[in-house]
């Protein structure tokens, strides 16, 4: 009989753990077998820095064989990678879905009985969806800029403020934007121009600098959805001489490093070793034949929602400490002053 078991975050991660330092898995083959697929490079660093060793190095611990993979932003090379790992055996399907290729890989592994975990990003169809608080991540974003609109001195009601979304094709992407607008509508703020939302940080540049054109030089702040995309944006405002709040997320090392030299406003951290523990404790579930339950949902799919942090110049040295940037990284040339006056060392 299969056991059932009601998982929050907090449970999940405590489980991980236990499983962690305490357990290793039984029996072999496909069935004790984790595949899967990140979805590119290029969108953010983090998948191949921080996500693809956190799931490994947590699932090969608890004695569990992992296939991971980078799709590189090919969703024709995402259902290739899927149509391998099949071939050859999964316990289970662990997918970063990649403008929709996830969903046609959840109907091909469930037709074969292999459960599906849609990891960061949803995708329609999963078994369960892990992933932090997406709006949760907008909302600080949010007041990220209302904050810094006051800050500055400008009235957000009258503030001209762009937003620079992500793709549309992601699912996040539109939770990102829910949840900045639930904190920056209220405050006034309606966008002066809105271009179309990609994760390409060269592309962001591109068209911010138009947006700013349109707008005759004029911009009061700057939602963007990452940092990828708000370092695309600040080479623009540099190159003009303006200095605005600006949001991101994924405490990336470029992110943080525009946060201390006050270029950006905040980042949102989303550390993977806490997310991939929260997937973990789902996926060692599954492959141990156990069913998960939880007390939430995501567009119907049984949703694991990991808490995000709010990052300024005031405690980026917290990302620094736990270890997902070094100080070399970090660090370097114009930066270097800015990191020993945050007393990151």
């Amino acid at each position: 009989m299969k056991k059932t078991s009601l998982i929050s975050i907090g449970a999940v991660v405590a489980a991980s753990a236990l499983l962690l330092t305490g357990c290793s898995a039984s029996g072999g083959g496909a069935s004790a077998r984790a595949c899967v697929i990140l979805p590119d490079t290029e969108s953010s660093p983090r998948w191949e820095a921080n996500d693809r060793p956190a799931l490994e190095t947590a699932l090969a611990d608890a004695g569990y064989e992992t296939d991971i993979q980078n799709a590189g932003g090919d969703t024709s090379k995402y259902a290739t990678i899927a149509e391998q790992q099949l071939a050859k055996g999964c316990g289970v399907m662990v997918l970063v879905d990649l403008q929709g290729a996830g969903v046609t890989v959840a109907e091909e592994a469930k037709a074969q009985g292999i459960p599906v975990v849609a990891y960061d990003r949803p995708i329609e169809g999963a078994d369960y969806y892990v992933s932090f608080d997406n709006e949760g991540v907008g909302a600080i974003q949010g007041e990220c800029i209302v904050d810094g609109l006051k800050a500055a001195g400008k009235d957000p009601a009258t503030a001209v403020v762009v937003y620079m979304g992500g793709d549309a094709a992601d699912g996040n992407a539109k939770m990102f934007y829910d949840g900045a607008v639930s904190v920056m509508e209220p405050a006034g703020i309606k966008p002066a121009a809105e271009p179309a939302g990609v994760w390409d940080g060269e592309k962001s540049a591109t068209n911010f600098e138009q947006a700013l054109t349109s707008l005759g030089g004029k911009v009061d702040a700057v939602w963007v959805a990452n940092d990828t995309n708000a370092a695309g944006v600040i080479t623009i405002l540099d190159k003009n001489g303006l200095t605005v709040p600006v949001s991101g997320q994924d405490a990336s090392p470029a992110g943080l490093a525009n946060v201390l030299l006050g270029k950006q406003t905040c980042t949102v951290w989303k550390p993977a070793s806490i997310e991939a523990a929260a997937a973990v404790g789902v996926i060692i579930s599954l492959l141990k034949g156990e069913t998960v339950t939880t007390d939430m949902e995501a567009n119907g799919v049984p949703f694991i929602a990991v808490t995000p942090t709010k990052i300024t110049a005031n405690n980026v040295i917290d990302v620094v400490t736990a270890g997902d940037v070094t100080v070399a990284d970090l660090c370097a040339g114009a930066v270097a002053a800015a990191c020993a006056a945050a007393g990151i060392k």
